[in-house]
C-alpha cells in the first residue's frame, strides 16, 4: 500500500516553491526568463522519484517474496506452509504496530536520514532471513523488516509530493508507487524463479544486494527536507472526524484483506490446481497488468478517482469469480491473473490520493492511519488465509475475496460527496 506524514505540508511547500525567487538570485538581479520558470514547474525530478520507486519496490518485494517461495522455505525451516505463510503476517504486524508511533517519534528527523535508516533496516532483515535456519529467528527478522516498512511507507508518498510542483504531484506519487507493480510483475516472479533454481536464500540475498545499491542511490539523488518543528506532531484521532477519511480507511482495510487472503497463498492455490510449476508465469501476468493498471491510474486520477476505484473493485471481483468457478487451471487462471493485476495495480495510488484529499489539514495523520490499516489487513489476510487453508482448503480463497469486496463496492458508491467524490478538489 503504502502511506505519509509529510503530505499535509507538501502542498503548501510545493506551492510556495512555485512562486519563490530562483535560488541564488541576488536583489536587483533580473529574474530568469518566464519560460524557464514554466519548465521547472512542469519538470519531474525523475532520478529522485525513481529512487523512491525502488525503495517502494524493496518494501513491497520484501513483504510479498515469501508468497512464491513457501514450499522451499517451509521445507528448510521445518514447519508447515501455513506456518511459513505467517512470515507475511508478522511483517505486516511489525508495520501495523509501529507505523503511527514511529511516525510521531521521528517527525522531527530530517527526511533523508529517516529514509536511509529505513532502507538499511531492510538490508539487515533480509540478510538475517537468508541466513537463518530457525523459524523463530526468521520471524523476528521479518518483524524488523515490517518495522522498517512502517517508517518507509509513512514517508514515501509525502516525500514524492514534497519534491514535486503541485500540478505534478499526482503523477509523482504514481511514479513512486510504481515500485509495487514492478515488484509484483518482475520481482516476485524473478524471486520465485531464482528460488526454484538456486534456493530461496539466494533470492533474499539478492534483495540485500539491491538494497545496498539503493542506499548509494538515495545519497546521490534524493534531496533532503527538514522534519516537523520540535513539538509539532500529527494528531491521528482527529483525522477520523474529517468527512471522507473513514470511508477510505474502511475500503483500504477490506480491499487489502481480500487481496492478501489469496495472494499470500497463491503458490499453494496454484499447486492445488496442478499449476504449481507455473507460479512464476501467473505472477508475471499479474504483475505486467498491474503496471498497466498504475499507468491508467496515473494518467486519469486527477479527474477520475471515483470511477477508477469502482473499476478496480469490479476487476478484482471478476478475477475472483473466474478463479472460483475454475476447477482445473489453464487459460482461465491467466485471464483471472490479468484482471486481478489490472484492478490492483493502481489501488495504492488511488487510496493514498483519496485519503490525502479527504484529510485536508489532517492529511499527514490520515496517511499514517492508512499505513497502519493497510498492514493490519495484510496481517489479517495472512492469518485468515492460513485458517481457511487448514479448515476448508485453498478453493475457498476466491469466494472469500468476493464476499469481502461486496461492502467495498457499496462504500465506494455511497461516498460520493466525501472520500470518493465524482470530482477531486481542484480538478
Amino acid at each position: 500500500m503504502s502511506l505519509s506524514p509529510d503530505t499535509a505540508a507538501a502542498s503548501d511547500t510545493a506551492a510556495a516553491s512555485d512562486t519563490a525567487a530562483a535560488p541564488g538570485t541576488e536583489p536587483g538581479t533580473a529574474p530568469p526568463p518566464r519560460q524557464d520558470s514554466g519548465e521547472r514547474r512542469r519538470r519531474l525530478p525523475l532520478a529522485a522519484l525513481l529512487a523512491l520507486a525502488t525503495a517502494v519496490f524493496v518494501t513491497s518485494l520484501t513483504e510479498t517474496l515469501p508468497a512464491g517461495l513457501l514450499p522451499g522455505m517451509s521445507h528448510d525451516l521445518r514447519v508447515s506452509e501455513s506456518a511459513t505463510g505467517q512470515t507475511v503476517t508478522v511483517y505486516a504486524i511489525g508495520t501495523a504496530l509501529t507505523a503511527i508511533p514511529l511516525t510521531a517519534a521521528t517527525a522531527g528527523w530530517r527526511r533523508k536520514r529517516l529514509l536511509l535508516t529505513a532502507v538499511a533496516g531492510f538490508a539487515a532483515a533480509n540478510t538475517v532471513t537468508a541466513l537463518s535456519s530457525v523459524y523463530g529467528l526468521t520471524m523476528a527478522a521479518r518483524f524488523v523488516a515490517g518495522v522498517a516498512a512502517g517508517v518507509a511507507w509513512a514517508l514515501l508518498a509525502g516525500y514524492a509530493r514534497r519534491m514535486t510542483p503541485v500540478p505534478l504531484q499526482g503523477r509523482a506519487i504514481a511514479i513512486a508507487m510504481a515500485g509495487i507493480p514492478v515488484a509484483l510483475s518482475l520481482g516476485v516472479p524473478a524471486g520465485t524463479f531464482l528460488g526454484q533454481a538456486l534456493g530461496w536464500r539466494v533470492a533474499f540475498l539478492a534483495m540485500t544486494a539491491l538494497t545496498v545499491v539503493l542506499l548509494g542511490w538515495i545519497v546521490a539523488a534524493v534531496p533532503d527536507h527538514p522534519g516537523r518543528p520540535s513539538g509539532e506532531r500529527p494528531l491521528m484521532l482527529r483525522a477520523l472526524g474529517v468527512p471522507g477519511v473513514r470511508p477510505v480507511l474502511f475500503v483500504t482495510l477490506l480491499f487489502v484483506l481480500a487481496h492478501t487472503v489469496l495472494y499470500a497463498y497463491i503458490a499453494t492455490f496454484l499447486d492445488d490446481l496442478g499449476m504449481g510449476d507455473r507460479t512464476d508465469l501467473v505472477l508475471l501476468v499479474f504483475g505486467v497488468t498491474s503496471l498497466a493498471g498504475i499507468w491508467v491510474v496515473g494518467a486519469r486520477i486527477h479527474r477520475r478517482l471515483r470511477a477508477l476505484t469502482v473499476a478496480a473493485t469490479l476487476l478484482v471481483a471478476a478475477a475472483a469469480t473466474l478463479l472460483a468457478v475454475t476447477g482445473d487451471g489453464g487459460a482461465p487462471v491467466y485471464v483471472a491473473a490479468a484482471l486481478w493485476g489490472l484492478g490492483w495495480g493502481g489501488l495504492p495510488t488511488l487510496l493514498q490520493t483519496a485519503v490525502g484529499d479527504a484529510g485536508g489539514d489532517h492529511a499527514d495523520a490520515a496517511q499514517a492511519m492508512l499505513v497502519t490499516l493497510w498492514n493490519v489487513a495484510m496481517a489479517g489476510g495472512g492469518v485468515l488465509g492460513g485458517v481457511l487453508l487448514e479448515v476448508t482448503g485453498s478453493g475457498s480463497f476466491p469466494w472469500t475475496v468476493l464476499l469481502l469486496l461486496l461492502p467495498v463496492l457499496a462504500v465506494v458508491l455511497a461516498a460520493r460527496r466525501h472520500g470518493f467524490p465524482s470530482r477531486r478538489p481542484g480538478a
